[in-house]
């Protein structure tokens, strides 16, 4: 435009063919100011449906890397983590304080998840699922899990020296835990955005929670988890046991915990 401007400026008096030039350059600036705001008003919707469920940065990774609306397949780690018996200790106790304890254990939980390389897909009255390495590649992402799962069975110790003080029962949680291929992508509505993960790995490792309370331990891993993350913790190996929906037998790993964890947790690890 500029250049047609130049050339039939030879017939055109100089203020007449700058008045022109700013003419046209005011309506690139509001066509350019239009998509700027249009592209934020995106962003800000986008946000919003996604506060629910994700933090902001990975709201941002995900629309960087264009995969809003695309899933793809991911090698990754699931966490179910119960409180168990919650609703029968709820009934007893004010609401108003049930509420105070549940917000007050999401919130440790969620923190340590995240420490941990995690993310929270999803909470469900008193569960949470969690998946590791489904944002990006983790090679780490069983270890991350199991190492966080340590962490949250201290935490939930330290969590319930704080309920004795406000005379509230004590809590105690089932985690299972396994890992596989799974389906991971953005799934919901315009008003509400979930990124989530699909697939058998997500059954199992709910199951896999199940198991807990028949076994009577805090938490479970799958012989795949196992075989990911070595010799790192004390493992007790449990009778097989059958899932839902599965021919074969399972056997799991009751985690052993100890203060001190993973005897490799402050190994070098590249993310």
């Amino acid at each position: 435009m500029i250049a047609y401007l130049a050339i039939a400026g030879a017939g055109l008096s100089v203020a007449l063919l700058l008045t022109l030039v700013i003419l046209y350059l005011r309506k690139e600036r509001d066509t350019l100011r239009r998509r700027v705001e249009r592209s934020a008003r995106e962003l800000e919707r986008l946000q919003r449906s996604f506060s629910r469920f994700a933090p902001a940065e990975m709201v941002e990774r995900l629309i960087e890397a264009g995969s809003l609306g695309s899933g793809e397949r991911r090698e990754v780690t699931v966490m179910f983590a119960d409180i168990r018996d919650f609703t029968r200790i709820s009934e007893k106790q004010d609401p108003v304080v049930v509420i105070e304890v549940l917000n007050g254990y999401f919130s440790e939980m969620s923190r340590i998840i995240r420490a941990h390389h995690g993310h929270v897909t999803r909470i469900m009255g008193d569960g949470i699922m969690s998946v590791f390495g489904a944002l990006e590649q983790n090679p780490w992402h069983a270890l991350d899990a199991v190492e966080a799962a340590v962490d949250m069975k201290q935490a939930l110790n330290h969590y319930n020296e704080a309920l004795r003080t406000r005379r509230f029962p004590e809590l105690r949680f089932g985690i299972g835990i396994h890992c596989g291929t799974v389906v991971a992508g953005v799934v919901g509505s315009e008003e509400l955005l979930e990124f989530t993960v699909m697939g058998d790995v997500v059954n199992v490792a709910s199951r896999i929670e199940g198991l807990t309370r028949q076994f009577d331990s805090d938490i479970l891993i799958t012989n795949e988890v196992r075989d990911r993350i070595g010799d790192r913790f004390r493992l007790m190996e449990m009778h097989p046991a059958h899932l839902k929906g599965k021919s074969n037998s399972v056997t799991t790993w009751a985690l052993l915990c100890s203060d001190t964890g993973s005897k490799y947790k402050n190994e070098e690890r590249t993310y």
